[in-house]
């Protein structure tokens, strides 16, 4: 029996030892590792879900861990199971267990991909931030205009109860608060659920899949971070960012999303700069010849332009595009740009707690706010750090409404995000031709 380290991010890992190490008696995984997302480690992987192998679970510990259990436990295999991480940063952590003794291991989609009864289109990307879930929102809703049903199957966040969290179905709003879900996991599934979709998530993906197919006929795999679809994809949508050129070639596992890509979504071309997009063009063609590019600006917007105008603003952005996705900036800086706002605070003298830390950590960060809100406690800190920093008001660009979530003691205002494409063929002219290959029956246009 080869002992196993899986290396993590509360998503990914979980899925690879469901697929391929649960009740697998010629491996035993000695502990997952955590990083990226804060208050992961230090919790168990629940004997509910790890199988009659692991009667006490699995334990989950620090990635800076690795080479002390790897030698304490004499770790034959050390599998590197999560997404967006430089290619550089990846085989640093390959010869950090190469180092140590262990074998190396980047498990790929034939063993991990899971097959669906119905259709699957998926929509990843190549970086976290690319824009992605408006993408994913606009197929949702030419599909339902199709004729369609489409359920949503949302990429893991399980930061909660891990075992509670095993297949989590979500219809209404209020079914977040059941779930008790963060700020993260609500601004993915909070617009899909105000358009009408059904969105399923958590930790077993074989059972959230046969539960979604009751649902729906057409599963909408609906990625996370950059990382490759759980089932196995019947059309393949790839979400590439020229603000950021080059990294569509040099992060994992976005790269490879590119080089499987049915269609490659070049977002964001009405903000960057024409020679960003010719990079990433020129880059998805050589990775990918045979994909349909489609160019889509990202259109900004805001209920009542005129109340920034003239404002001293605090801009919050969405939290995992700014953190590990490596912006510094998003939609809500756009949206100050184009709608004249006289400045952007700076909140970090006013952030507490982990709000405080995560601008230590990530230090391209000045005049934004990330939404961390992993926890109860985080959501406080956010909340606080906001009521401190002194703006005329508050730009929120997250895509969950924060007024909701948080008591915000200053006005406030909420961008919006949506794709426009803008050359052809189009997403609806891609999906037409999905919807006559596989000739399912409907269900009535909703």
């Amino acid at each position: 029996m080869k002992k196993v380290i899986i290396l993590g991010a509360a998503g990914r890992d979980f899925h690879d030892f469901n697929t391929l190490f649960r009740n697998n008696p010629d491996y035993y995984v000695v502990a997952f590792t955590a990083t990226q997302i804060p208050n992961i480690a230090g919790r168990r992987y629940p004997p509910e879900l790890a199988g009659d192998l692991y009667p006490d679970g699995i334990p989950i510990i620090e990635e800076e861990l690795l080479e002390a259990v790897i030698q304490r436990e004499n770790v034959d295999l050390v599998v590197f199971s999560y997404s967006d991480i430089s290619h550089v940063q990846l085989m640093h952590l390959a010869s950090r267990a190469l180092a140590a003794g262990a074998d190396w291991m980047l498990p790929g989609s034939r063993h991990t991909e899971l097959k669906s009864a119905v259709p699957v289109i998926s929509v990843c990307a190549v970086r976290t931030g690319c824009g992605k879930s408006p993408v994913s929102r606009h197929i949702a809703q030419q599909l339902r205009r199709m004729g369609w049903k489409p359920v949503v199957v949302r990429h893991p966040m399980p930061y909660g109860n891990l075992a509670e969290q095993a297949v989590q179905r979500f219809a209404k709003l209020s079914d977040l608060k059941k779930h008790k879900c963060t700020i993260e996991e609500c601004e993915e599934y909070e617009p899909h659920i105000a358009e009408g979709t059904v969105v399923f998530a958590g930790v077993d993906y074989a059972a959230i899949l046969q539960e979604a197919e009751k649902e729906g006929d057409v599963v909408l795999w609906d990625g996370g971070n950059n990382d490759t679809p759980f089932f196995q994809p019947d059309l393949e949508i790839v979400v590439v960012d020229p603000h950021r050129p080059g990294h569509e070639i040099s992060y994992f596992p976005g790269e490879v999303n590119l080089r499987r890509a049915d269609v490659i979504v070049i977002n964001k071309v009405d903000t960057a700069a024409p020679k960003d997009v010719d990079t990433v063009r020129h880059n998805v063609r050589q990775c990918n010849p045979k994909g349909t590019i489609i160019e889509a600006a990202c259109r900004v917007s805001v209920d009542d332009p005129g109340l920034i105008r003239g404002k001293r603003v605090l801009v919050v952005e969405d939290g995992p595009t700014l953190t590990h996705g490596g912006m510094s900036y998003g939609a809500g800086v756009v949206a100050a740009r184009t709608y004249g706002a006289s400045d952007r605070v700076d909140p970090r003298p006013f952030a507490v707690g982990s709000i405080r830390k995560t601008y230590e950590k990530f230090p391209q960060l000045d005049c934004v706010l990330p939404a961390m809100g992993y926890n109860e406690i985080q959501r406080q800190e956010l909340e606080q750090t906001i009521n401190q920093t002194p703006c005329d008001l508050v730009i929120v660009a997250t895509p969950v409404d924060l007024g909701r979530l948080l008591h915000l003691e200053r006005p406030h205002v909420r961008v919006g995000y949506e794709i426009d494409e803008i050359t052809r063929p189009a997403l609806e002219d891609v999906l037409k031709e999905f919807v006559h290959k596989y000739e399912r029956r409907p269900v009535a246009a909703v």
